[in-house]
């Protein structure tokens, strides 16, 4: 029995336990904050402030990312995720996960749902370790870099960039199918 759904018979079987582990990390943060606000409430409100602001940076981009995830639950199915994005590499996934990549934006971690959805959905982790090589390129960027280094080095860099995130998609994939076979 694979690994995932044995995790999936614990969850039924315990799902008092699986509330719980949800809940852990809130409530010790919370936890943290009372006490804080115990010892001191002028620190307690500044740390607050900071969190607050941290959520409103954050928030745009993981909007983003869970409207991306509705839209592909509604709208993609695992066929079409499997065909385009799927252990073979055709020039219309690699193009579709390099731009994908390139445009991608906000916080890296706003994207791993995204990502593992896709994956369960049949996307091979070439196609995904292309999308998270390929955000290292970022086209608002560009002017900023071509104004400090120039034309030449900015083509070159941005050539190598996306020719190492192909090689390196390649390496992932390589090495994560003799794990999964």
């Amino acid at each position: 029995m694979k690994n995932s759904e044995h995790e999936k018979r614990e969850r039924i079987k315990h799902p008092v336990r699986e509330r719980a582990r949800l809940l852990a990390f809130p409530c010790a943060v919370a936890l943290a904050y009372a006490l804080l606000w115990l010892l001191s409430p002028a620190h307690a409100l500044a740390a607050l402030k900071v969190s607050g602001g941290v959520c409103l940076q954050l928030a745009p981009a993981l909007l983003i990312s869970f409207g991306a995830m509705v839209a592909l639950n509604l709208f993609v199915r695992p066929a079409h995720v499997t065909r385009l994005l799927g252990e073979a590499r055709r020039a219309k996934g690699i193009a579709l996960s390099t731009l994908g990549g390139i445009l991608s934006m906000g916080p890296i971690y706003a994207w791993y749902p995204l990502l593992k959805d896709l994956r369960t959905k049949g996307a091979s982790d070439f196609h995904l370790a292309n999308f998270l090589c390929c955000r290292a390129v970022k086209p608002p960027l560009l002017p900023f870099l071509i104004a400090s280094f120039g034309w030449l080095f900015t083509l070159v860099l941005t050539a190598l960039t996306l020719t190492s995130s192909l090689l390196t998609a390649i390496l992932v994939n390589h090495a994560t199918r003799r794990r999964r076979d």
